[in-house]
């Protein structure tokens, strides 16, 4: 606290996630290089979140970030425990958040540091309007990639009509498209319709923003993002992940420092270690999508067949669905563990190929650490990544389901066997190296995502 009360800051930003971990990772993350670049930051979540939260110990920039919390109207128990649908928690969410979140901008008002900008998540629009009614101004932050935005923006204009009746999309600044490279909402209409919502929801007052940062880096998505500036203040911030693994600007930064599940990444560093370079597969699908029974039993055994070694994140909301003695009977040649640190992992030599849902965080940290992917997308923008991972980088394959849906245990093993031993498997690592370079350079000092990060500051501190 000492700490805080002898720097002098150049501004203020409210920072406010939506309370799950793929959302709270990045903005997290951008909190941490405003407060480098000597910007004050408090962090806004949830009452429930913020009980929940396993605080890391690695990361000294954590201990000059103001942590705030506000209501969604379910303080003491989650929505999810409580069983309440998903448009039901939205709901209580903008009805309980737009009061506290007022309530804790007349009190920051009143502190002698006052609020300068509001930084939200895109999926929650209404905080800029209460930042409006306070006279500040807003950043709209949108946690997936520009490719996924650009599409959910046409469909909220019109120009994307639903439900898809043509077998290939046309959209400016992006290759052409089959409907099932599309987000599931938009692919499988009407399965999720609060969801859908949500997503398109995000662009109801865009115009409004006063600037549009986005968590990728312009030489990854250059095309979409040229065209999406001509309309919005656009600024290309990312890949924002731990900085041990692309500038180490930051001291200590390891993790992202906030966990809403409790790892084993102790058992997964000493496991790793015994075994040589690119000889693991990695497989997660990080901390919300879920897998069928019959599909995680297709992947169980997948790896099973598999020549290699594997080590399999399975949450332990999943466990049942393992098959009987599955881990008792693959103790030789594989790991089972309900979480860990995937930077760490996904750095360490013996990781040879990443097994993984295409969400864009896993999609990032994989990029950024030139790890090749097989995508098995499972909803949301998993499809969109997985297409660029496949076509337009070219830093993965796609495993193909059946006429079912389902991966199967032979394509499983296939796709292993392709990037661990073929000559693809050369091609994608390479190809993986290259925007692992873009990524360091992009968040290197004056690269075009510290650039931007330093032009919002500036234009910040000018208002």
């Amino acid at each position: 606290m000492e700490k805080q009360q002898q720097r002098v800051y150049k501004a203020h930003c409210l920072v406010f996630t939506y309370p799950s971990q793929g959302h709270i990772n990045p903005l997290l993350q951008f909190s941490k290089l405003l407060d480098r670049k000597g910007v004050k930051v408090t962090l806004v979540t949830t009452r429930y979140i913020y009980k929940t939260m396993y605080r890391g110990s690695s990361c000294t920039a954590l201990d000059t970030i103001s942590l705030e919390t506000i209501s969604d109207g379910y303080d003491e128990e989650g929505w999810k425990t409580l069983g309440i649908s998903v448009q039901a928690y939205l709901d209580s969410f903008r009805k309980a958040g737009s009061q506290t979140l007022a309530e804790l901008l007349q009190k920051l008002s009143c502190s002698g540091c006052p609020v300068d900008c509001l930084v939200y998540d895109a999926f929650m629009p209404w905080p800029l309007d209460i930042a409006k009614k306070f006279g500040i101004p807003g950043a709209v932050f949108f946690t997936q990639s520009c490719a996924v935005d650009n599409i959910y923006n046409h469909v909220n204009k019109g120009l994307l009509k639903l439900p898809l009746t043509d077998s290939e999309i046309s959209l400016p600044g992006m290759p052409p498209l089959e409907p099932s490279d599309l987000p599931s909402f938009l692919s499988d209409y009407g399965s999720y319709p609060a969801f859908f919502e949500l997503v398109i929801g995000q662009f109801c007052n865009v115009d409004k923003a006063d600037w549009v940062l986005c968590n990728t880096f312009y030489e990854l998505e250059e095309q979409v993002v040229d065209w999406m500036a001509k309309f919005w203040p656009v600024k290309t911030i990312g890949p924002t992940i731990p900085s041990k693994y692309l500038d180490n600007r930051l001291e200590d930064d390891k993790d992202y420092g906030v966990n809403l599940f409790k790892s084993d990444s102790d058992a997964c560093m000493k496991w790793l270690n015994q075994h040589p370079k690119n000889s693991v597969a990695y497989i997660s699908f990080g901390s919300a999508a879920r897998l069928g029974q019959e599909q995680m039993e297709e992947l169980a055994l997948g790896l099973k067949m598999s020549k290699g070694k594997f080590l399999w994140v399975v949450r332990e909301s999943e466990a049942a669905k393992v098959p009987e003695n599955f881990i008792e009977e693959t103790t030789e040649k594989g790991l089972v563990v309900s979480w860990c640190s995937q930077l760490e992992v996904l750095a360490h030599e013996a990781v040879g190929c990443f097994i993984t849902h295409c969400g864009w965080n896993s999609t990032l940290e994989s990029l950024s650490l030139g790890v090749p992917l097989v995508g098995i997308p499972q909803w949301t923008d998993q499809s969109t990544n997985a297409k660029y991972i496949r076509d337009v980088w070219k830093i993965g394959i796609k495993a193909q389901p059946d006429e079912e849906g389902i991966v199967r245990r032979a394509e499983v093993e296939h796709c292993i066997s392709e990037i661990m031993e073929g000559h693809r498997g050369k091609e994608l690592r390479k190809n993986a190296m290259k925007w692992k370079d873009l990524a360091q350079k992009a968040v290197d000092e004056g690269g075009s995502s510290d650039k931007n990060i330093d032009e919002f500051i500036e234009t910040l501190i000018k208002r």
